[in-house]
């Protein structure tokens, strides 16, 4: 059973920076992909990146685009997530997930297509 851990959210003011990370455990495949996603209350989960472990194919969703960087250590099984100049509308419970390779094309990430999912981590920009 794959379990997903997040830690790294934070309160931080806009224009700081944080860095999120999820490490998977009972991941058995060297394909697959990991993401992340957020959702801010009242609104719907949205997509904010993704990267292949096998490979370097990674994508941005465009409000995040430029300020944030997704990375992975495949021997530890971790992706980490770096973002800059935050915005208070960055402002989200974060989710880790992931899926197939294919789940992370590069073009965009829909979250049916990743079938563990973490627990969470809130992210608050606020002055």
């Amino acid at each position: 059973q794959v379990q997903l851990v997040e830690s790294g959210g934070d309160l931080v003011q806009p224009g700081g920076s944080l860095r999120l990370s999820c490490t998977g455990s009972g991941i058995t495949s060297d394909y697959y992909a990991m993401a992340w996603f957020r959702q801010a209350p009242g609104q719907e989960r949205e997509g904010v990146s993704c990267i292949r472990m096998s490979d370097p194919t990674t994508w941005y969703g465009l409000s995040v685009r430029g300020r944030f960087t997704i990375t992975r250590d495949r021997a530890k099984k971790t992706v980490y997530l770096q973002m800059n100049s935050l915005k208070p509308e960055d402002t989200a419970v974060y989710y880790c997930a992931s899926g197939s390779r294919l789940a992370c094309s590069g073009k965009s990430i829909r979250g049916g297509d990743f079938g563990s999912w973490g627990q969470g981590t809130q992210v608050t920009v606020s002055s």
